[in-house]
Order: structure tokens, then C-alpha cells, then sequence
């Protein structure tokens, strides 16, 4: 047995649109909304035995429409009101950098630098994860790290889906996310 196969898959999700509600550069605690249904299906694929991971591009940083100090306060702001659901996340990683890095060094997604630096961290296997979130951007990598994305409707989701890649799903949202994970998981006999 290999050490990725030994080791516990995830559900890489994006943050803005996908868990909350992407109010366009979220900079103040007091925007941050839950999407309906997102911490159920959280807890339902905790139950399925999967680590679950938020990976986000804040290129508002980078940007400069905002600071790492903002950032982090909304971050503790989706957890408190996660904890308040009874989820407690894997980890969470951020890219600061806005657009037009170097491709091969950048962090921002569709980069896999933060996917695999969360998978060293958190001794998670990349390949047989699932990559869930509502741009092209967010999906996109699960290719690359042998896993499956899924493209959610909420957030820019119905805007991106029809540029999506053939082997990514689209999906209404987190909560139908989850339902097919669960049916992806029992077809394989996982």
C-alpha cells in the first residue's frame, strides 16, 4: 500500500460562494453570511469520513483593498459561526496574491501550491479528494491532483459552469455537493 493511499482524502472547498456568500472582497466580519445548507453538508461529508479544507484565493490583499489582519478577522468569523453549526474545519488556506503571478510559484488558484502544502501539513492525500467550489478556478486543479471536481451554482457558479471541463461535475450547491460525493463514494465502494 502506497503512504497517499494510506492517507485520508478531503474535501478541498473554496470559501466565497461556495460556504459563504460572496459579497465581492469580504473584508468585514459583519458581511460574512453561511450559504443555506453549507454547514450540513460540511458535517455530512465529515461523516463520510473525509478532512475538510478551505482553500481560498484573497487576491483583495494582494490587491490592496484590504489587509491580512481583515482577512483573518473574516476567517475567524466563518469558524465561530461553523463551531456554532458543530464544525470545526481541517485547516484553512489562503493565497494573498492578486492576478498575473508567475505561474509556476504562484499560490493562487488554479495553482495546486496550496492543495499540496495543506495535504503535507495535514498528511491528506490529494488523489481521490474532491475539489469543490464556484469558479473554473477552484475545480480546475482536481485534474492535475487525480481528484474530482465539483463546480457549485451559487456564488459566480452559473456564470462559470459552461466553460467547466468535461470531467467536472456541476451541482446546485454544497448541500447537492455533498449528495453526490455520497453517491460517487458508494458506487465505489468506498
Amino acid at each position: 500500500m502506497t503512504v497517499s493511499a494510506r492517507r485520508r482524502r478531503a474535501v478541498f472547498a473554496d470559501r466565497d460562494g461556495t460556504i459563504i456568500e460572496d459579497h465581492h472582497y469580504v473584508a468585514d466580519p459583519a458581511r460574512v453570511s453561511l450559504i443555506s445548507g453549507a454547514p450540513e453538508a460540511l458535517l455530512r461529508l465529515r461523516k463520510m469520513g473525509f478532512a475538510l479544507v478551505v482553500v481560498t484565493n484573497q487576491s483583495g490583499i494582494g490587491r490592496g483593498l484590504y489587509t491580512v489582519e481583515d482577512y483573518r478577522r473574516v476567517a475567524a468569523e466563518v469558524d465561530r459561526r461553523l463551531a456554532a453549526a458543530g464544525l470545526v474545519m481541517d485547516g484553512t488556506y489562503f493565497c494573498p496574491e492578486g492576478p498575473g503571478g508567475d505561474p509556476e510559484t504562484t499560490c493562487r488558484k488554479p495553482s495546486p501550491v496550496m492543495y499540496r502544502t495543506a495535504a503535507a501539513d495535514l498528511g491528506l492525500a490529494t488523489a481521490g479528494s474532491y475539489y469543490v467550489g464556484d469558479k473554473r478556478s477552484d475545480v480546475a486543479v482536481a485534474r492535475a491532483l487525480g481528484g474530482t471536481g465539483i463546480l457549485v451554482r451559487t456564488g459566480h457558479g452559473r456564470r462559470e459552469e459552461h466553460g467547466v471541463s468535461g470531467s467536472c461535475r456541476v451541482v446546485d450547491d454544497l448541500a447537492a455537493a455533498a449528495d453526490l460525493i455520497g453517491r460517487l463514494e458508494r458506487r465505489s465502494g468506498r
